[in-house]
């Protein structure tokens, strides 16, 4: 197999693919010692070797910059340890709860969250143990109406387990949504095969997928036929974009990822503010920058096309919408009223 045909996920797969010099493979050993690292034949097909700066390079191919971490920086940056009453769960807000079910991805972001938490070494799959004793808390609580599988990524499962577990949740009346939040089907097109389709779809709950992408040339041919066989079998399809420096920060590409969005049938959800997680400032743009630039995107898109422009707040307080009346802008940040009255001072952490 060569280096065009597999899963890149170490410093020599990277310098034998191109993506980086024989002069840097002490330096990206070091990265790749701290932070998983795994680059589809898709995305790698995608990366341009004589740009290293470009959008796609920069979200996978690791880089020195990741082992400088900011004095604000945390392992669990919107704490998700913290909101966790049994292994794998996550219940922040009372009507909703995580489900990290996964703790590895087809990729691995070089700006991810959970940079902690996921990767062959540092994730953890839920044993049939720990997914049955959140199950049962999910039962026991007739407040969630609503489960969100995340990970690592939960379109990494096989099919049998997908329609194991949909099975599961079609057991718990009180459950009316279940929504899968992944990557997949623009990174590794190839597992959203019909079979999979099928198991997403074999319980009797709503079904709404979240995908992943940060620039409109992640939406590749392949990409977006796995979509199209998720639209057409009737499952709703949200976005997810991180605010990203260097990669999609202007205007012009923001406009054109939301256009590409809805041309592939999905409805333009989240843009995200870049969490604090550890070797990520170099990504991390000032919230003031964030703001005027969706600002102006809502100005030049319709109703339809317009995603919210939102922030975790650090230490589990939850997501909050920086165009709303309870930002007020500082000059190293932004000051945040959340839903419970608190006020947080939030300071832009950047290199």
């Amino acid at each position: 197999m060569t280096a065009r045909e597999k899963t890149l996920r170490s410093a020599s797969d990277l310098v034998a693919a191109g993506f980086a010099a024989p002069s840097n493979a002490d330096t990206l050993a070091a990265v790749t010692e701290r932070y998983a690292v795994a680059i589809t034949p898709t995305m790698a097909a995608l990366i341009d070797r004589n740009d290293p700066t470009g959008p796609i390079a920069r979200q996978f191919v690791p880089t020195a910059a990741e082992l400088t971490t900011h004095a604000a920086e945390l392992a669990d940056p919107i704490g998700d340890h913290a909101k966790s009453p049994v292994p794998g769960l996550v219940h922040r807000y009372p009507d909703r709860v995580l489900l990290k079910i996964v703790g590895v991805c087809p990729v691995y972001c070089r700006f991810c969250f959970r940079r902690e938490m996921v990767g062959p070494d540092a994730g953890h799959n839920l044993t049939d143990a720990e997914l049955n004793a959140a199950l049962a808390y999910i039962q026991a609580t007739p407040a969630i109406w609503e489960v969100i599988l995340t990970g690592g990524d939960p379109f990494m499962l096989s099919a049998r387990r997908v329609r194991a577990l949909m099975q599961a949740l079609d057991t718990i009346p009180h459950v009316k949504i279940v929504r899968w939040h992944t990557r997949v089907p623009v990174v590794a097109p190839n597992l959203v095969t019909d079979a999979f389709v099928a198991a997403l779809t074999s319980g009797s709950k709503t079904i709404i997928v979240g995908i992943h992408a940060n620039h409109p040339r992640e939406l590749t041919s392949d990409a977006r036929a796995a979509l199209t066989r998720l639209a057409t079998a009737g499952i709703p399809l949200v976005s997810q974009t991180v605010l990203l420096r260097g990669i999609n920060d202007d205007i012009a590409t923001l406009d054109a990822l939301m256009r590409a969005f809805l041309e592939t049938r999905i409805i333009p959800y989240y843009l995200h503010h870049g969490d604090l997680a550890p070797g990520t400032g170099h990504f991390r743009v000032p919230v003031a920058h964030g703001i005027a630039l969706v600002s102006e995107l809502h100005r030049r898109l319709s109703g339809i096309a317009r995603p919210d422009y939102v922030l975790d707040l650090p230490g589990a307080f939850g997501k909050i919408s920086l165009l709303s009346a309870d930002v007020r802008l500082t000059a190293d940040g932004c000051e945040i009223r959340d839903a419970a009255g608190r006020i947080h001072v939030y300071r832009d952490a950047l290199p």
